[in-house]
């Protein structure tokens, strides 16, 4: 979940280094809300999706609403590495009971809660010249101290359009057919950690805008499973709320994950919880990253691999404490 490699180095002029979002595992979203900094990788055709269940109480007008959902989210990484373009959407099945004298009048609906199409680019990489980096070969704990670049993070942008479908009761009053939505995405990496934050302006031509903070603290027990923390804030003249969800995913093979997640706020106009399972799979079409680098890079990544079999030998014959 959120988890990444960076494998492929290029050499165009002078000698720089262009980063690749492709993964040998799955890059997945789910099952928190955020999106990560980094793309799926050209090539790479990804489906995430879940269903969840849940329950509205709202104190004011003292109704309870069971609602049932279904989450989608297409990702496809096109032209290069540091671009994907995504469909996310949900559609939403709610049964209201609504206090009538004695009894309870139920009504049900059922519709799009959102639909949108977006691009998210990287625009930068503060780890994609790491590789070169020399290893300390006289100290094991040197080489896993924390640096303060260890804070600096990766950063992207998102913009995407709002696709109203119909008449839906989950939207906004008067909202138009298509309205915009951004986002500044950062992720920091730190050893089995992961932090993600968005910020985002959402229908930013309707009558209520939305602005929302997402983050997300993801840790990594093992190659295969993790779990997650997320807070979201949601400021609307509309629909404000704080939202926590937890949960964690498990990694079945390398293009094939499950997930677990729950949610919970912290008012009562509604007050909500909701429980969801789901799946994420990739479709892997990318070819195999071609390396092209400079003699003195050359020269570099042979001299690092040399003192990286020298550590090693070092580790073997060091006395016991």
């Amino acid at each position: 979940m959120k988890k990444f490699l960076f494998v492929t180095i290029c050499f165009f002029g002078n000698f720089f280094l262009l980063n690749a979002q492709y993964t040998e595992t799955i890059n997945s979203n789910r099952p928190g809300n955020s999106q990560g900094a980094f793309a799926v990788g050209t090539s790479v055709l990804q489906l995430e999706t879940g269903v969840r269940l849940g329950k509205n109480e709202h104190a004011l007008r003292n109704t309870e609403t069971d609602i049932f959902g279904i989450d989608y989210e297409l990702r496809y990484g096109i032209g290069f590495e540091n671009l994907e373009v995504s469909w996310m959407g949900s559609f939403l099945f709610s049964n209201e009971k609504i206090p009538s004298g004695a009894s309870q009048d139920e009504i049900k609906y059922s519709n799009f809660e959102y639909n949108t199409l977006g691009f998210k680019y990287l625009i930068y990489d503060p780890y994609k010249r790491r590789s070169f980096e020399k290893p300390n070969i006289r100290s094991w704990k040197a080489n896993l101290k924390f640096k303060w670049r260890d804070l600096i993070p990766a950063v992207s942008v998102y913009a995407g359009a709002n696709l109203a479908f119909g008449d839906s009761p989950y939207m906004v009053p008067n909202e138009p057919e298509i309205s915009p939505r951004i986002a500044l995405i950062t992720q920091q990496n730190y050893r089995s950690w992961v932090f993600v934050m968005n910020f985002i302006s959402d229908k930013l031509t309707s009558d209520f805008r939305t602005y929302a903070g997402i983050f997300t603290l993801t840790h990594s027990f093992n190659s295969h499973l993790a779990a997650f923390g997320e807070f979201q804030v949601i400021k609307s003249d509309f629909y404000s709320d704080n939202i926590l969800r937890a949960g964690g995913a498990y990694l079945i093979s390398k293009d094939f994950q499950v997930d677990l997640s729950g949610l919970i706020n912290f008012k009562d106009t509604p007050s909500r919880w909701q429980a969801g399972i789901g799946v994420s799979y990739r479709l892997d079409m990318h070819s195999i990253d071609e390396l092209i680098i400079s003699k003195e890079a050359e020269e570099k990544l042979e001299e690092k691999e040399e003192i990286k079999e020298k550590q090693e030998k070092f580790e073997q014959v060091k006395p016991k404490k």
